[in-house]
């Protein structure tokens, strides 16, 4: 099984990855856990690049950079554990993408972004999207003083980011969206009963 969470910053995904991750293997899965950017040595280095606050990088090389993490990640881990049959969880893929370079950037059109993306997930979809909705307003709460140079892209392009994930959620039958205002013990159990509907059956 092929999991993906995705959500702003901010927005609980890490948390909630951790625990998923805890319950999946009591019930005897095998799991890997993977960030995206990042994940094999290649992926982890063109991350740093990505996050550097001291870079300006034009949104499509941006685009291109962070493809080509994601298609290292796929060919390296993502797709041998899946053809051994263990489960994968990635925190973010392909809908980051989507929302972020082709919503908030507008890098290039949404029709090369959706062809862009099946080349760099080598055609792998995830069977389960975890969405974990959130605010801007209360996704800065909670964000750190510190930020990357994504995080420092400013109010509008978020909006932008999020109108995106609201819109793929509308498209995309594989998104689960969880309201990631609510107490981490509910989110926790709200995603844990669609996976184990859909694992279990």
């Amino acid at each position: 099984m092929f999991i993906t969470f995705e959500g702003i910053d901010g927005s609980g995904k890490s948390t909630q990855i951790e625990k998923l991750k805890e319950t999946l293997e009591k019930n005897g899965a095998v799991v890997d856990v993977y960030r995206d950017p990042g994940g094999p040595v290649v992926s982890e280095q063109i991350r740093e690049i990505l996050l550097n606050a001291d870079f300006e990088i034009n949104p499509v090389t941006e685009l291109l950079l962070f493809s080509a993490s994601r298609s290292q990640l796929m060919a390296e881990k993502v797709i041998p554990a899946l053809k051994k049959g263990e489960v994968v969880i990635l925190d973010r893929f392909f809908d980051s993408t989507t929302a972020y370079q082709g919503y908030g950037r507008a890098s290039i059109s949404l029709q090369e972004i959706q062809k862009l993306n099946d080349i760099a997930s080598h055609k792998r979809k995830p069977d389960i999207t975890i969405y974990m909705k959130l605010s801007l307003a209360d996704a800065k709460k909670r964000m750190a003083k510190t930020k990357d140079r994504m995080e420092l892209a400013g109010d509008d392009f978020f909006e932008k980011v999020i109108k995106g994930y609201n819109k793929l959620a509308e498209q995309e039958d594989r998104f689960f969206t969880i309201d990631a205002t609510q107490p981490v013990s509910v989110v926790q159990d709200q995603i844990w009963q669609h996976v184990d509907s859909i694992y279990t059956s």
